[in-house]
This record gives structure tokens, sequence and C-alpha cells, in this order.
């Protein structure tokens, strides 16, 4: 009974600071949205997909509209700005960190220890980025439609991959992947079908993976881990197999 108590309340715990990273993150997409085009979803396509991800991982509304007019001049505004870090985690493992935050000073310093605390190295700009291409995805619901189907009806509007995945929450999601520059048209057609989409945004997808054993693919997790415990790291992408 006990040792089902404790292993609850870590599970608890585990799943609280999950979802204050998850709000976290997207609290600053949703600011830095607004200060690129304004507070209205209505008018600024990229508000409407934060909040909409924030929806997704059941940010509160009273927290989402907060951000929002934080970020419009009501109350105390922060001004975040994305910066991408590359470098090199134990055993040759390329890595991109992607960042949202108010000080590069202080982010780069922490991404920089992490890194030389784990076993790794930050490299400079361009030094790891060529190694992967950016997408941009969807994740929808698997009620959507089958995946055959779905891939037929979507490869006009720019639909490169369609593959199961998981949400921010574990759940059981279709992520749907697509050229940059084409991430308007795939967008077009999920709404034009009616398909309500659960997360979406760009990702770095390595061109080649590397395999390693589990003593070593654990040293990447942890750096990953570290990486991602700093409240300013957005996202961490990989080339681990």
């Amino acid at each position: 009974m006990g040792r089902t108590f404790e292993n609850r309340k870590l599970a608890m715990a585990k799943r609280g600071a999950r979802d204050a990273k998850a709000f976290t993150r997207c609290a600053r997409q949703i600011s830095m949205a607004v200060k690129a085009g304004g507070p209205d979803p209505d008018n600024n396509t990229a508000l409407r997909r934060a909040v909409q991800n924030a929806r997704g991982v059941n940010m509160p509304k009273d927290k989402i509209q907060g951000a929002i007019d934080r970020a419009a001049g009501v109350g105390d505004a922060v001004d975040y700005q994305e910066v991408l870090y590359e470098g090199y985690g134990p055993h040759g493992i390329a890595m991109i960190v992607e960042a949202a935050t108010d000080n590069p000073t202080r982010t780069v310093a922490n991404v920089r220890s992490a890194f030389k605390k784990k076993g790794g190295n930050l490299g400079s700009s361009g030094s790891v980025a060529f190694m992967f291409d950016q997408f941009g995805y969807f994740k929808i619901s698997p009620s959507a439609g089958e995946v055959d189907e779905l891939e037929l009806e979507l490869i006009d509007h720019g639909l490169e991959q369609l593959e199961e995945g998981f949400d921010d929450k574990g759940e059981d999601v279709l992520v749907l992947r697509c050229a940059r520059d084409d991430f308007g048209n795939l967008q077009s057609g999920l709404e034009g079908k009616g398909i309500e989409v659960v997360e979406s945004g760009f990702e770095w997808v390595p061109q080649t993976t590397t395999e390693l054993g589990e003593s070593e693919s654990d040293e990447i997790m942890a750096l990953i881990e570290k990486l991602e415990a700093d409240d300013d790291v957005q996202r961490v992408y990989h080339n681990l197999e």
C-alpha cells in the first residue's frame, strides 16, 4: 500500500513537471507570435497555431489569454527570441537545441554547461544543421481517417510522410510531415477536410541516424533530459536511432 502510494505520488510529480514544461513552452510560443503579428488569432497564423498547441496540452484558457495579454502590453511583458544551438553529444551524436529566451547570454551558458557535463560539445552555427532537414508537421487524432486514404487525399497539399506517433501527453496521434514551404498548403488541406489538429509546427529531422548500445544511448538521454530541464529550451533534436 505504501509503495503504491509513493509510486502514485512520483507519477503525479512527473506529470506535473511535464505539464509545467509544456505550458512554459506554449506561453513563450504565444508571446513570440503576438510580438511578431499581433494579438488577434484570426489575423495571425503563428498565434493561431500557438494557441492550438496550447489547447493540445490542456493549457488553461486563462493562462493562454494571460500570455496573449502580456505580450500585447497588458501587464508585465517579457521579450522572447528564438535561438538555435548546435552541437555533438557523447559518441558523436548530432544535436540541435531550440530555445526561446529573454537572455541569450544566460541560455547559451546553460546549454554549453549541459553539453560539457554530459560529455558533449556545443558547436558553432552550421556545424550540425546540415545533417538535418526541416519539415512542417501536424499531429492529428488517429480517428481522423485511414492512413492510406489520408495520404491519397492530402498528397496534393504537400504531404510527404504520414506515420503513427505520440503527442506531448504520450497519447497516440498521426504525424503528417511536409516541406517547410508547403506548411500552409497542408494546413489548408486539413482545414478543408474539417480535421482538427492537435499540434503543429516545424521540426528538424536527421537525414541519417546512428545506432548505439544501451549504455551509450542512456548517456545521450541523460544529456537530453539535462537540456530539457532548462525552461529556455523548447525542443531537442538528435540523430540517435
